[in-house]
């Protein structure tokens, strides 16, 4: 049932013409449009199930404070994904960056791989949408 919630919103996007934002190795973090994802009201997505396995694979090799230096890959060192407190304060730049919804697919980051599939930023957008619960 989501899967098929999630295609229809991808479709959606597509058909209503929202716009597809992306950035190429190595090149400086941008950020694209709010994607206007949409927290449905039966929202099984929760930071244990989805959020914190999303960062430890695609955010933390950068984004963390306990990478220094140039293992940070020219993140920002104020810019971290370490804590689910962290992620719910940033959630609008990570959206901007990273999710996909309704308006936009921002493929900003990461900036290399490994990188999300598709499937996987609509669900950061449906899950930023909803807050980033627990």
């Amino acid at each position: 049932m989501r899967q098929k919630w999630l295609l229809r919103l991808l479709f959606a996007a597509v058909a209503t013409g929202a716009t597809t934002a992306t950035a190429g190795c190595g090149a400086p973090a941008k950020e694209g449009p709010p994607t206007e994802a949409i927290c449905p009201l039966a929202q099984t997505l929760s930071y244990a199930n989805f959020g914190k396995r999303f960062f430890e694979l695609y955010c933390l090799g950068c984004h963390s404070e306990q990478k220094l230096g140039a293992d940070r890959k020219g993140a920002p060192p104020e810019v971290n994904w370490d804590t689910l407190e962290a992620i719910q304060a940033g959630k609008r730049e990570i959206d901007k960056r990273a999710a996909a919804g309704p308006r936009a697919t921002n493929q900003f980051m990461p900036d290399e791989s490994p990188r999300p599939t598709m499937m996987e930023r609509l669900q950061l957008g449906e899950w930023l949408a909803c807050g980033a619960p627990q």
